[in-house]
């Protein structure tokens, strides 16, 4: 039975199992001893939901419309007696250095919704200050606002790992923010997404327990993590600690593969960033690629190092699980074994890798030595060319498997270029394409099945840049219409419904502020 949000009742299993301040405060403290503090949403003045996401409302039993009631909760201005909100306690390493206390600074969970088929904890980001906020004012703005709930809603329907979320609200508040860090602050409307995941435990939660040399807590939370999320883990001691990292590790690989599959950028995997559950969390200066360049990151703050870059994040993610290895060692009596477990990494993530690449050409797998050669051949040539990621993939889709002629072929790809070719370049490109029919002719899949993966797993319509920069723009002038297009839209990636979407970046967003390059203000 669908309920208003107001008539949940609320679970609060983390407050009521690890220690906290539970003292409501906003001014900016060290929390030893806490794993949380205790938060209040600051109330907004004129909240309107902009939009609702009710296929997860309805997943967390929720009405398929809510009431004022409802969007007062969503907005930070009413609290119900069953929930008891609060900010988590975390560090992380940031850029590679570790920053000490970090926690939510403008995040406040609400509570649970327990249901038969798991946990979903209600998360407001944007809702005001907390213990955790250091210098920030806790707030969120619609520009970065739009961006996080499209996209969070967006990669759900595209299959890969992530949080959610459940609405957004423009709060009628202004907020002041320097997008670009340069001196250029600037009003803009301020903004609530109400987010929701099993849990938005990061290696950060831990890692600042080790930090402090909190072991009793650091062993209850690996304890609570493992019994509410990884139930399947049943040993105890070493054993308990090293299962519990593998199981981490896999979730981590295969969220990171699925970013490799559809060209997501995150932009600020910092290990503050990384959820234990291997889940997409936080998005803040993300991209899709648009054409295909490994070097490629959407971060501002991410130059000149490009730490950050699309290619990096498989390498990345194995600094970061090293960094959350070495927060797990106090609880073990042999740590080798967990330094051990840390290089199987890289035999997951190649497993999944290679397995998410055959789909994506429709073949069978990529073992043999010719079909590696060819795979990376043609990475190189894709970037050399500046060809459009999405685009590619789905012209390769219909591709004819009979022979054609170098002319007719480049014809065929002509859409997916951002630049023109010279002669060498189109030779070397069409010997590639050549090479790729021959593999299609030998390997196990029939035409019908290699097409059918390939659609399954080939995004015809992502989120690009400039589509969310348009859409948050107009929706700050009163335009709801693109923003309502790509919330249809993005719930139908594989399907030609959208094609209105189905092109490349044009040429005017290449350079463009916030179409291109963004920073981490929101």
């Amino acid at each position: 039975m669908s309920k208003q949000l107001h008539d949940v009742q609320f679970s609060n299993n983390f407050v009521d199992s690890f220690s906290g301040i539970d003292e409501v405060t906003r001014t900016p403290s060290m929390t030893e001893g806490a794993l949380y503090s205790r938060a209040m949403p600051t109330p907004v003045s004129a909240p309107h939901l902009v939009a609702y996401s009710f296929g997860l409302g309805r997943v967390i039993g929720l009405s398929e419309t809510l009431d004022k009631a409802s969007i007062e909760m969503l907005s930070g201005n009413r609290v119900t007696e069953t929930m008891i909100p609060y900010a988590a306690c975390y560090g992380g390493y940031q850029f590679g250095h570790w920053a000490n206390q970090l926690g939510d600074g403008r995040a406040i969970t609400l509570g649970e919704i327990i249901k038969d088929d798991g946990v979903y904890e209600l998360q407001l980001k944007g809702a005001g200050t907390t213990a955790y906020s250091r210098r920030g004012d806790g707030r969120a703005v619609l520009r970065s606002s739009v961006r996080e709930f499209l996209m969070s809603e967006a990669m759900f329907h595209l299959g890969v790992p992530t949080t959610r979320a459940l609405s957004l609200v423009d709060t009628g508040d202004k907020v002041l923010r320097d997008m670009f860090y340069d001196g250029n602050a600037d009003y803009e409307n301020g903004a609530i997404v109400a987010r929701v995941a099993p849990s938005f435990l990061r290696f950060g939660n831990f890692q600042i327990l080790f930090a402090r040399g909190e072991s009793e807590n650091l062993q209850g939370l690996l304890d609570w993590t493992v019994e509410r999320f990884y139930p399947e883990i049943k040993s105890t001691g070493d054993d308990r600690v090293v299962e519990f990292f593998r199981e981490v590790s896999k979730r981590t690989s295969f969220m990171i593969s699925e970013w490799m599959r559809v060209g997501f950028v995150h932009g600020v995997m910092n290990t503050d960033n990384m959820s234990v559950l291997g889940l997409t969390i936080d998005y803040g200066p993300f991209s899709f690629l648009d054409n295909f360049d490994p070097s490629f990151t959407p971060n501002t703050t991410d130059l000149p190092g490009r730490r950050y870059a699309f290619a990096n994040q498989p390498s990345i993610a194995v600094w970061n699980l090293q960094r959350f290895s070495e927060s797990l060692m106090p609880l073990m009596n042999e740590q080798a074994l967990l330094e051990n477990e840390v290089e199987n990494f890289k035999e997951y993530y190649t497993r999944d890798y290679y397995q998410m690449m055959a789909k994506k050409y429709g073949l069978s797998s990529f073992e043999s030595e010719t079909a590696k050669d060819f795979l990376e051949s043609m990475r190189e040539s894709l970037y050399e060319l500046k060809v459009d990621f999405t685009l590619f993939f789905q012209y390769l889709i219909e591709l004819k498997r009979e022979e054609q002629s170098k002319r007719d072929v480049l014809e065929y790809f002509s859409d997916c270029f951002y630049q023109k070719l010279d002669e060498s370049k189109e030779r070397d490109f069409y010997n590639l394409i050549k090479v790729y029919k021959s593999l299609l002719l030998v390997d196990s899949l029939s035409a019908e099945d290699s097409k059918r993966v390939m659609n399954e797993v080939n995004p015809r319509i992502i989120l690009r840049n400039y589509l969310l920069h348009e859409a948050s723009e107009k929706l700050e002038a009163g335009d709801s219409s693109l923003f309502e297009e790509l919330f249809s839209a993005l719930k139908e990636p594989y399907s030609k419904k959208w094609d209105k979407f189905f092109c490349k970046r044009p040429e005017w967003a290449e350079q463009k502020a916030g179409c291109s390059m963004l920073s981490c203000s929101s």
